[in-house]
């Protein structure tokens, strides 16, 4: 037989029981819950990631997709080409082994057109003060030597000038043969400077290393009187010169191809 302090031992004991396995399915509970919670704030932090994403996505494709249908500032342009088409024909490969002989009349006087796509640049030959280069361009002009060949060099800064003369229009072509200086002390080198309108001859530094090049200058510029002088440009050549010159020259730097077309297309050398 239970005794009364049996039972209420018992009755106490099953409470405690009873209160344990409250808290213990409390405590399932709420880890439920809170578990159920931490997916859902998961489910919606990753939603709104991907929303985000996706939204950052769309907006990088549309930025994307405008920097490459939308045109960014129009870079500054070169000038127009002012010269026109060349005339047809190509460049003719001629090379001597020796400078051409004596034949011009060296009491008379000679000029020489260059018929060019800019324009006609008409030239006074100093015949008598450099009587080998008026000579050798005399030649040069009647075998067509310099028809169809580009000048190759436009320098816009220090020196202003325009050379030409090379068939191979690099800077490096030549007759065959080379002729001495002459004129270096012509009266109108003063103070070192070859006027606007001087037409010339190129080389390679190295005294009489003249050839066909030769070098136009469109404004007064500073240089060394190691290249020989052989003429005068008229007004309206030196207008065509500056016209070529207004359009620049290809590197931006002051010394490259001249941006327009300068092809001589005829040059001849006439005696007046």
């Amino acid at each position: 037989m239970v005794s009364q302090e049996q039972r209420r031992r018992q009755l106490a004991r099953e409470k405690f029981l009873r209160q344990q396995q409250r808290r213990t399915s409390a405590r399932r509970k709420s880890r439920m819950r809170n578990s159920v919670i931490a997916s859902v704030l998961a489910v919606i932090v990753i939603g709104v990631v991907v929303i985000y994403t996706t939204g950052a996505l769309k907006n990088d494709a549309k930025a994307n997709a405008s920097s490459q249908t939308t045109p960014s500032a129009t870079p500054t342009s070169k000038a127009p080409d002012p010269c026109e088409k060349a005339a047809a024909g190509s460049v003719k490969k001629l090379s001597w082994k020796k400078e051409p002989a004596m034949t011009i009349d060296t009491s008379a006087d000679y000029t020489m057109k260059l018929a060019t796509t800019c324009g006609d640049i008409d030239i006074a030959l100093k015949t008598a003060a450099a009587p080998h280069t008026v000579n050798s361009f005399d030649f040069l002009a009647s075998k067509g030597y310099f028809d169809h060949t580009k000048c190759h060099r436009l320098t816009t800064n220090g020196i202003y000038v325009l050379q030409c003369g090379d068939p191979t229009g690099t800077g490096s072509g030549g007759p065959g043969y080379t002729i001495p200086d002459e004129n270096l002390k012509d009266k109108s080198l003063k103070g070192g400077v070859y006027p606007a309108g001087t037409i010339a001859m190129a080389n390679t530094g190295q005294k009489h290393t003249g050839g066909s090049q030769f070098f136009l200058v469109y404004q007064d510029s500073q240089l060394p009187a190691s290249y020989t002088p052989f003429g005068t440009v008229d007004a309206a050549g030196l207008k065509v010169l500056k016209k070529i010159a207004a359009a620049g020259e290809s590197t931006g730097a002051g010394d490259g191809a001249p941006n327009a077309t300068v092809v001589i297309n005829k040059a001849t050398v006439t005696k007046s």
